[in-house]
């Protein structure tokens, strides 16, 4: 038996493996921070012998509730991931598993890797309506990248729309992928009517060493991108500071800010009703953004989410009530499960990146049925 995980997005530590039915492993942290829960790591072997493979440690992980009625992810050839059975006793999280092939993968969700990102860049900015740019590098040397999405022209509303500044929080960049390959389909009558109103300014990765490195969290540093909207640095939270620099040239009427829960199985919305600069239209936008995924996905739902913060309460470090209340505008926080979602569960695949894709899609029509009001 031998476990690895020195590759793009890997992270686990072996601490024994004795027997098959019992391999002893536990999650790095992230750099420079007590952030873990990420992993990602192959496993070479004999295959059709069960394997029980024990992660321990767990209840300091980041966030233990997201261990429960969890199911890891794994793959043999990279591309179909699947749910394999998984049980948590409150510390220790066994996967129990009878590999098929020699090389089997494990990871806490899909991975989208580095090499996809790059892919999905070079392959966006072959359309017509889409322009590849450079905004600066990060702590490791790696580009931060924008998509620019139409034509800009005076009166047209920008509409941005940044992904997994928590790299582990990879269904982001699965639901980005999505949306690219509609907004940027030419024969799809809403896209074009989108593009006829709006810009569309879209990070598909805001924290790529994070992604690389195999953090949940944080950047190369140990940085939470998410609570560095104030006042980001070039020191500490280039990533950040890059994208609020190009949104103050641009401007912003609406922001979406794509995300992944440990905890909830559900996809929900949180909103920016705390910020200071919060106003009646703002609800009326958020209500009609709402409403519209609600009538068109069964994938979404608005029953379990965060609680709202009260009045003039909003933490302002985070993105979208930073960006919220510095433009005034409709600003969104959008979370997806790392588990399944639970009123529409597959046994099979749980919350995939198929299912990801397609919400990424939805997300144009609400985007769509807000966008005479913004």
């Amino acid at each position: 038996m031998r476990i690895s995980c020195n590759f793009d997005s890997g992270n686990i530590q072996l601490i024994s493996a004795d027997a098959p039915d019992n391999i002893r492993l536990k999650i790095r942290k992230d750099n420079q921070s007590d952030f873990y829960q990420w992993f990602h790591f192959r496993l070479e072997t004999t295959p059709m012998i069960n394997h029980k493979l024990h992660i321990g440690e767990l209840a300091k992980s980041a966030y233990p509730e997201g261990w429960k009625g969890y199911q890891a992810v794994a793959s043999y050839d990279r591309e179909e991931w699947f749910r394999v059975d998984s049980t948590f006793d409150g510390d220790t999280l066994t996967i129990d598993h009878t590999p098929e092939y020699t090389t089997t993968y494990y990871a806490y969700f899909a991975p989208y890797s580095y090499e996809r990102h790059l892919d999905l860049l070079a392959w966006a900015q072959t359309s017509f309506d889409c322009e590849l740019s450079h905004l600066g590098e990060t702590l490791d040397g790696r580009d931060m990248s924008l998509l620019t999405v139409g034509q800009q022209e005076e009166g047209k509303k920008a509409i941005w729309i940044v992904a997994r500044q928590h790299p582990g929080e990879s269904m982001a960049e699965w639901l980005v992928e999505g949306l690219l390959e509609r907004l940027l389909d030419e024969d799809d009558g809403l896209a074009r009517s989108l593009l006829e109103q709006a810009v569309f300014y879209i990070v598909p990765n805001m924290n790529p060493d994070g992604s690389v490195r195999g953090h949940l969290r944080t950047n190369a540093k140990g940085i939470n991108l998410n609570r560095e909207w104030a006042h980001p640095s070039l020191e500490n939270s280039p990533e950040v500071y890059y994208v609020r620099e190009k949104m103050q040239a641009t401007g912003v009427d609406m922001f979406l800010d794509v995300h992944g829960d440990e905890a909830l199985p559900y996809n929900f919305l949180a909103g920016s009703e705390g910020i200071p600069k919060y106003r009646e239209k703002m609800a009326h936008q958020e209500a009609t953004f709402k409403q519209t995924l609600l009538a068109i996905t069964p994938e979404f739902q608005d029953t379990y989410g965060y609680p709202k913060d009260k009045p003039g309460e909003a933490n302002l470090t985070v993105a979208s009530n930073a960006i919220g209340n510095s433009f005034e505008c409709l600003a969104y926080t959008l979370e997806m499960p790392f588990k399944d979602n639970a009123d529409l569960p597959d046994a099979v695949y749980g919350w995939s990146p198929v299912r990801c894709k397609k919400l990424g899609e939805d997300v144009l029509v609400a985007i769509h049925g807000v966008m005479n009001q913004l």
